[in-house]
C-alpha cells in the first residue's frame, strides 16, 4: 500500500503541475498563434493574477472563487491594454521588436508588483485545505480542486475555439491573418480578446496554484520558460500540444523529482525538450491553433 501510496501521490502532483502548465502554456499558445511574436511578459500576467486574488483575500476578504474571477478580469484587461499600447504599434515591425517590448513590459510590472505589495514572499490562504482518504489513498483536496479546475477550463476553451463563431475567428487568423482580413474578421478585435483570454488563464492558474505555492514578485518566471518549453515541445501555436505538453512536463518533474531527485526537478523538463526534438523537430503536433 506504501507504494500504492506514493505513486498516487506522484500521479496528483502530476496532474497538479501538468494542469498549471497547460493552462499558462494555452493562454501563451493563443498569442503567439495570432501574432507569431512570444509573448514574454505572459509570465508577468501570471504573477499580476496571483498578486490580484492575494490582495482581494486579504484585503477585501472575499471569497475565493470571486477573488479568482475579480483577478481574471483585472488581468484580462491589462493583458488587453498591453495588446493596444504596446504590440498593436509594433505589429510591422520584426519579431525582435515586440520581443524586446515584452521583456521590458515583463520588468516594467515586476518593479510595480514590487513596489505595492513588497520582495517578500506571501502565502495566500485557501478554503479547502482538507484531506480525502478513499481506501487508503490520501488526496489534498486543494490539488484536486486544481486538477478539477484547470481540465475545466481546457474543456470551456476547446468547446468556445471549436463551437462558437468568435473562437473559429481567433483559429481562421492564426491559421491566415491576410484571409481572414479578407472575408471581414476585424483583426484588432480578434487580437484584443485573445490577449484577453490568454491574460484571464494565466490569471485563474496562478490563483489555483498560489495556494500550495507562494506568491511573490518574480513567480512568473520559471513558469513562463516552462510554458515557452511546452509550447515548443508541442508545436508552436497548437492548442491540444500546450496541453499534452503540459502534462508531459507535469509528470516528468513529478516523477522525476521523487525517484532521481528533487535538485534536478527544474531541469528535467529542458532534458525532455531536448531529447523528443532530437526525434521529431517539429514537435508532438501540427503547428497552429486548432
Amino acid at each position: 500500500m506504501d507504494f500504492l501510496q506514493q505513486f498516487f501521490q506522484q500521479v496528483l502532483n502530476g496532474l497538479t503541475l501538468g494542469g498549471i502548465y497547460s493552462l499558462v502554456a494555452l493562454g501563451l499558445t493563443l498569442v503567439y498563434g495570432i501574432l507569431h511574436v512570444p509573448n514574454f511578459a505572459h509570465g508577468a500576467f501570471y504573477m499580476a493574477g496571483a498578486f490580484f486574488s492575494f490582495h482581494l483575500l486579504t484585503r477585501y476578504n472575499v471569497n475565493y472563487w470571486v477573488a479568482m474571477a475579480g483577478s481574471a478580469a483585472l488581468v484580462a484587461a491589462m493583458s488587453t491594454l498591453a495588446e493596444r499600447l504596446v504590440f498593436h504599434p509594433l505589429r510591422h515591425h520584426t519579431g525582435l521588436h515586440p520581443m524586446i517590448a515584452a521583456i521590458g513590459m515583463m520588468l516594467f510590472l515586476e518593479a510595480t508588483a514590487q513596489l505595492i505589495w513588497g520582495a517578500d514572499f506571501q502565502r495566500m490562504q485557501s478554503p479547502y485545505s482538507g484531506i480525502i482518504d478513499v481506501a487508503g489513498l490520501t488526496a489534498p483536496v486543494q490539488r484536486l480542486l486544481i486538477i478539477t479546475a484547470a481540465f475545466v477550463m481546457m474543456v470551456i476553451l476547446h468547446l468556445f475555439l471549436k463551437r462558437t463563431v468568435t473562437g473559429s475567428t481567433i483559429i481562421a487568423m492564426a491559421q491566415n491573418r491576410d484571409g481572414a482580413s479578407l472575408v471581414g474578421i476585424d483583426a484588432n478585435r480578434v487580437a484584443m480578446l485573445t490577449f484577453a483570454i490568454s491574460g484571464a488563464l494565466a490569471a485563474i492558474a496562478a490563483t489555483l496554484y498560489a495556494p500550495i505555492n507562494l506568491v511573490y514578485p518574480a513567480m512568473g518566471n520559471l513558469v513562463i520558460t516552462k510554458a515557452f518549453v511546452i509550447i515548443i515541445l508541442g508545436g508552436m501555436g497548437s492548442v491540444p500540444g500546450a496541453i499534452v505538453g503540459g502534462l508531459i512536463i507535469g509528470f516528468a518533474e513529478s516523477f522525476g523529482a521523487f525517484y532521481i531527485s528533487s535538485d534536478y526537478k527544474d531541469i528535467i523538463a529542458f532534458v525532455l525538450l531536448v531529447l523528443i526534438l532530437s526525434v521529431r523537430p517539429q514537435g508532438l503536433f501540427t503547428k497552429g491553433v486548432r
